[in-house]
């Protein structure tokens, strides 16, 4: 039996780790390369496995960097089963179409600037490549086993990493020895607003554990004490808070933290208006799916006016505060709160709350690191707003919930392989695991397959 880390080893994006047990082959994740242009290339390179006679591919979420390269697996010959929960499917349709659209635009883009060596130059995947992958989804629910070989079945838990998210437990059989694998996915925080917490991990003899933020521990504020100064701080001005969230989780989360402040008194009853296509949708997939969340209406609540048509936002041109408003992108990178932050930025009455990381070259570092401007459609923009940057947003587990989460584990595993970190980050967190607790932790090395027995 063996595991093979194509990807998501050495770096938080990529995700792919084949499973192989005699003939019988399943993949858990497939996902994009994101970041650094060293990185992105790597999604051009030929699949490292024969694509055409894979047969399953396990999901645990569905961000981009899990599921964005199965339309580029299907293109190079899968047509085996995608097997996930049901509200990761729901939430992947939005998520592979979005990113195939990006695909096309970047390569139109290119041939219209002559900025490409190929000509033409291709999009990653196509917008039909993506459905063909979307055609191959099926939903499985938490807690069942599901036999996928005779050799190898596996079940979801809940990861509470955000809507649909698992951890995978699979059984694998050879020569009548059985081995329990944990794959964690991106494993969920304790006792953040919106998302359950993470279960604790069943006894098994190998895991495949995420370090992201395997250095370093999450700010220990409130989300909803944060919340509540930036809001009533905005009231006295008379201001909008207008807030960049990525469109699929974070902009749910804050919902989420606005209407409990809101329910509580805390806050008076603003309308908080949705200004996203994506996150209108990926706000319904959630109001689907009340079990797997903490929100019971809160997004139904009506003062949350969902905007999806162009002209719905550019009536928000006229809006007065108080009032909140919440667009994506979350790093400012496009989309449509460039056109609100040019209106906004400039009006010392209102505040930006960034909510997120900021990548560095963004325009949302820029305003983190105190740019007195920042342009936007060709323009200089000038910053008076107020700016606020909250800390506890992200959906990861810190170092210290991973060590918590280990801890409930009934026994030791053999090993455990750190994936999806940058190196700093997995070996501080192999030397943790190894000091405090004595187990074998090894950082998995990309392309590199291990055999377990």
């Amino acid at each position: 039996m063996h595991i093979g880390f194509y990807g998501g080893a050495g770096t938080v994006t990529g995700s792919r780790h084949l499973f192989t047990a005699g003939d019988d082959r399943v993949l858990v994740d497939c996902g994009l390369y994101q970041g650094l242009k060293e990185l992105r290339l790597r999604n051009w390179e030929p699949c490292p496995f024969d694509a055409a006679s894979l047969p399953f591919v396990v999901l645990t979420h569905s961000h981009i960097d899990h599921i964005g390269w199965l339309p580029r697996l299907v293109k190079e010959g899968f047509r085996g089963a995608v097997i996930c929960t049901p509200a990761t499917k729901d939430l992947a349709g939005l998520m592979l179409m979005d990113a195939a659209r990006l695909q096309e635009e970047d390569a139109d883009f290119l041939n219209r600037k002559g900025l490409s060596r190929h000509k033409p130059a291709l999009p990653l995947y196509t917008s039909a490549d993506a459905e063909a992958a979307l055609a191959l989804f099926t939903p499985r629910p938490y807690g069942d086993w599901t036999e996928l070989t005779e050799r190898i079945s596996f079940r979801f838990l809940q990861a509470g990493h955000m809507l649909g998210s698992s951890l995978v437990h699979l059984k694998m059989l050879e020569n009548g020895t059985a081995i329990g694998i944990l794959c964690s996915g991106d494993l969920g925080r304790y006792g953040v607003p919106l998302n359950p917490d993470p279960v604790p991990p069943p006894a098994v003899d190998y895991m495949l554990l995420e370090s992201t933020y395997g250095d370093r521990t999450h700010c220990a504020d409130s989300l909803f004490d944060q919340v509540e100064r930036v809001v009533k701080e905005t009231i006295k001005r008379r201001g909008i808070v207008v807030i960049p969230a990525f469109a699929v989780g974070r902009s749910q989360q804050l919902i989420y933290v606005l209407e409990v402040l809101m329910e509580q008194g805390r806050l008076p009853r603003l309308p908080i208006h949705l200004d996203s296509p994506m996150a209108v949708d990926a706000t319904q997939i959630y109001r689907a799916y009340p079990e797997l969340t903490e929100a019971r209406g809160e997004l139904k609540a009506p003062n949350l006016l969902l905007h999806r048509t162009v002209e719905e936002s550019r009536r928000l041109n006229d809006l007065k505060g108080p009032a909140i408003l919440i667009s994506s992108s979350g790093m400012l990178a496009g989309g449509r709160i460039l056109h609100h932050l040019k209106r906004l930025l400039p009006d010392a009455r209102h505040t930006v709350v960034l909510v997120g990381y900021q990548a560095a070259g963004t325009r949302g570092r820029a305003l983190q690191e105190g740019a007195k401007k920042i342009r936007i459609h060709g323009e200089d923009v000038p910053v008076a707003a107020h700016l606020e940057d909250l800390c506890g947003f992200s959906g990861h587990a810190d170092a210290d919930e991973i060590m918590r989460w280990l801890s409930l584990i009934p026994q030791a595993p053999r090993r455990i392989y750190l994936v999806h970190g940058e190196p700093d980050a997995a070996a501080a967190l192999a030397t943790r695991i190894s000091r405090e607790k004595g187990w074998g932790t090894q950082v998995a090395a990309l392309n590199s397959v291990v055999t377990i027995q």
